[in-house]
């Protein structure tokens, strides 16, 4: 299962259930995809297709909502 935290424009912010443990987000947008750690910061894990200008854009938005992002894993697990 990969339940969908939100959604902003083109990005779609989720996770995997069966995964590994450390609390990230993946990033969903038609060029590609990304996956960031949430602890013990903010952080890029990894980059498939986006641009510098996405990636950013991303970020901003795992920054933003942060908190949500952080309750739906809590949540979840």
């Amino acid at each position: 299962m990969a339940p969908t935290i939100f959604r902003r424009g083109a990005f779609r912010f989720f996770f995997f259930s069966r995964e590994e443990p450390r609390m990230h987000v993946h990033v969903a947008h038609t060029d590609g995809e990304a996956k960031f750690w949430l602890e013990p910061q903010i952080e890029l894990a990894m980059d498939q297709g986006l641009s510098s200008k996405q990636l950013n854009e991303a970020l901003s938005l795992v920054q933003d909502h942060y908190e949500e992002i952080t309750h739906a894993w809590r949540s979840y697990f």
